[in-house]
């Protein structure tokens, strides 16, 4: 009975580490807001930049699974290079170590769970409070108390448990000095963290066993386990990027190509490396009395000697995954999100982004559509206007599809832990999508009144109808053109929106005019009145559709 309820206090030591670290990241991700996003984007102009920006947002977030997969989603989303975001990953394994550090300095000496309770006293205030920010900060302070608490009832359990003694008596039927048990440790690390998804928890149970002075465990033992750490850090980002574009599974496959490659560089000098590290923390450092600022150094020396060897071959590991993931030709008009999945909801605050992103494409698609409309005006042959009618008919059923699919992305966001400003983000992102996709069947309606004219009329439109047609059609393009500058949130944000009003009050004004005009027409036997049918509803639709673009305009704009 003592067994398995002292099993039970490890693994939810370990829960609450984990925890503890999600809602701490997760914290300072939302406290960051747009200022760490545009960090991200901007301060990668070169891959030196690079680097220091992973080093700068790990340290920050304290998880490089965190920064990694953030990386993958702006590969995804667009807003970053694949060269781009190979400096950032080199410098994400870098800022990592930081937890190790903090870690060997006060995880084990002392007793910080004492201090971690009075922490919650201060961050409660800060969690109900209505201000996001202060309670984004109450939740970093919240996560910051419970990594610690984890920490500390980690190491009781496993005193409880005496894994030491069980680790030992492992380790004492075999040549715990062999190379070859130096590759088993290497290999158990991969795969304690891809299990775990977290290398600092992976890494606080390997400085934990180390401060136990098991025998047979020593520090070769505990730098191996630390490098296979970074191999399986590299599946949360790996995971992420399955249902992503290729952009941003080569952004994922070149992480674990560095990493592994790095394994397998200090693999081949692994003793000398280990007593280099001892000699410059014993008689550098002057740290001989805390072994596990050893293991944290090698940890630290172990990242920066990858980085160092491999900023120079950026675009080199750029070519090799390209060649290893090449681009596949696929049809346009094959529906697909080009920037969402399911496989990249990292944080609700930072998925926001592919969303984004993925509304642009649904906008340009519908410009796209529309232009289609333009072109089947001018055609007169049945068998090439009946093709190009079936491909806005295509068209109107990819919009369909892309509102859901968006729509149902939305929702998972938004059920996760966002701020009152994304939130709201969200309602206005809800706004937009119904628009564009009533758009897309303005669009199809276009083309099914002129389709409709095709084949039940033998008239054809006046010289003066199609001219006050393609004045309205023009009218309504030059909306649309303003509307995809506006939703592209990549662009700089528009202090007003008075071109697109302004259209949009073109667009009545002259529908009412053409309305008017065609009364006269057919009362003077201009054109029939049939004819006449299939005009203004060609005209009215083209309002309709001004109304919608208008619609997003204004969504977009807040």
């Amino acid at each position: 009975m003592d067994f398995c309820l002292n099993i039970l206090s490890l693994c939810g030591s370990l829960a609450l580490f984990l925890y503890g670290m999600k809602i701490m990241s997760e914290g300072l991700e939302k406290f960051a807001g747009d200022r760490l996003r545009n960090i991200l984007a901007a301060m990668t102009k070169n891959r030196f930049m690079g680097v220091l920006t992973g080093i700068f947002v790990t340290a920050l977030i304290q998880s490089s699974s965190a920064t990694t997969v953030m990386v993958v989603s702006f590969v995804n989303a667009g807003l970053m290079t694949l060269g781009q975001s190979i400096g950032v990953i080199m410098g994400a394994n870098i800022g990592t170590t930081v937890t190790s550090w903090v870690i060997s300095a006060v995880g084990f000496k002392v007793n910080i769970a004492a201090f971690a309770i009075p922490l919650l006293a201060i961050g409660m205030p800060l969690i109900f409070s209505g201000h996001s920010k202060r309670k984004s900060l109450g939740e970093f302070i919240f996560g910051f108390s419970f990594l610690f608490m984890g920490l500390n009832y980690l190491q009781v359990a496993a005193t409880d448990l005496n894994i030491g003694v069980g680790v030992a008596n492992m380790l004492s039927t075999i040549n715990s000095d062999s190379f070859l048990v130096i590759l088993l440790f290497v290999v158990v690390g991969a795969l304690v963290t891809m299990l775990v998804q977290a290398s600092a928890a992976t890494m606080a149970i390997t400085l934990m066993l180390f401060d136990m002075h098991i025998p047979g465990f020593g520090f070769e033992q505990a730098a191996a386990l630390a490098m296979g750490q970074n191999v399986g850090t590299t599946i949360t980002a790996f995971m992420a990027s399955l249902t992503a574009n290729t952009q941003a599974r080569r952004a994922a496959l070149a992480h674990m190509f560095f990493n592994v490659f790095g394994v397998v560089a200090v693999l081949c000098m692994f003793y000398p490396s280990c007593r280099a590290v001892s000699w410059f923390v014993t008689d550098v450092m002057g740290s001989e009395d805390n072994d596990l600022y050893k293991l944290s150094a090698f940890h630290t020396a172990f990242n920066i000697f990858n980085t160092v060897i491999l900023i120079g071959f950026v675009h080199q590991i750029e070519a090799l995954v390209c060649k290893v993931l090449p681009v596949k030709d696929q049809d346009e008009e094959q529906y697909r999100l080009r920037f969402i999945s399911s496989g990249l909801l990292s944080t609700a605050e930072l998925s926001l982004l592919e969303a984004q992103k993925e509304i642009t494409n649904f906008a340009q698609r519908c410009h796209r559509m529309f232009g289609f409309v333009l072109q089947l005006m001018d055609i007169e042959k049945d068998e090439e206007f009946n093709k190009l009618y079936s491909r806005i008919e295509k068209y109107e059923r990819i919009t369909d599809d892309m509102e859901l699919e968006i729509a149902n992305y939305l929702q998972k966001v938004g059920e996760g832990r966002l701020s009152n400003e994304s939130k709201f983000q969200i309602q206005q992102m809800f706004k937009q999508i119904t628009e564009l996709e009533s758009v897309g069947d303005s669009c199809f309606n276009l083309a099914r009144t002129l389709n409709r004219r095709r084949q039940n009329s033998k008239d054809m439109f006046t010289d003066n109808q199609i001219e006050h047609m393609r004045f309205m059609l023009n009218l309504v393009d030059n909306s649309l053109d303003e509307m995809v500058r506006i939703v592209d949130f990549s662009n700089p944000k528009p202090e007003n929106i008075n071109l697109s009003m302004n259209l949009e009050h073109e667009i009545n004004n002259y529908r009412s005019q053409l309305k008017s005009q065609n009364l006269h027409d057919i009362n003077d036997g201009v054109y029939s009145y049939q004819l006449g049918v299939f005009y203004m509803d060609f005209i009215a639709e083209c309002e309709k559709l001004g109304d919608y673009v208008i619609n997003v305009v204004q969504a977009s704009s807040y």
